[in-house]
């Protein structure tokens, strides 16, 4: 009798990079078509990332992927949404400004009001190759214009005043220290 072969280990979910690691603030690199298989099996991955999160937006720095790409889903009606943006460009934004209250999953369990504009029109690749555009107020504005920031090495406190922005970061490594002290 052969020996029993055992199960594959279940592969871990994408690991969430956390401020300050340094590749949250690299700009990603355009998707090219030789990225067309790695962007096929990240889309899933980011997706089950932001799902458990729970998040609503994902850029692929965030996961170590410097490449220009980004999942989001706002879950509206709690049904998925998934939307999927390769190469995402902010083509025209209102000079109206909004402000929201703004978290990132690269900084846990920190908040804070980021103003940007309202309304803003992106231009991208859907996950087939597809040219889109899609139109944004509200939240889906917001999330938009902060995971695009996401792929130029800009963080949401990159908006806030220094005084703020330093707050956040040491409040956020002085959590990361207690919990890892136990």
């Amino acid at each position: 009798m052969p020996p029993a072969i055992a199960p594959a280990p279940a592969q871990p979910g994408l690991p969430i990079l956390i401020v300050p690691d340094q590749r949250l603030k690299t700009r990603a690199r355009p998707v090219g078509p030789a990225d067309e298989a790695k962007v096929r099996a990240l889309v899933p991955q980011m997706f089950a990332a932001m799902y458990a999160a729970p998040g609503i937006g994902l850029a692929a720095p965030q996961v170590g992927a410097l490449l220009r790409l980004t999942v989001i889903d706002l879950m509206e009606d709690d049904k998925k949404h998934p939307i999927v943006l390769i190469n995402p460009e902010i083509v025209a934004a209102s000079e109206e400004l909004a402000t929201r209250e703004e978290g990132c999953l690269s900084l846990p369990g920190q908040y804070a009001d980021v103003t940007r504009p309202a309304r803003v029109k992106v231009r991208y690749l859907d996950e087939t190759g597809a040219k889109r555009e899609i139109e944004g107020e509200g939240l889906l504005a917001a999330c938009l214009q902060h995971e695009i920031d996401h792929l130029d090495g800009v963080l949401f406190v990159d908006h806030l005043s220094a005084l703020k922005r330093n707050m956040i970061l040491r409040r956020l490594a002085k959590e990361r220290r207690q919990a890892r002290e136990g």
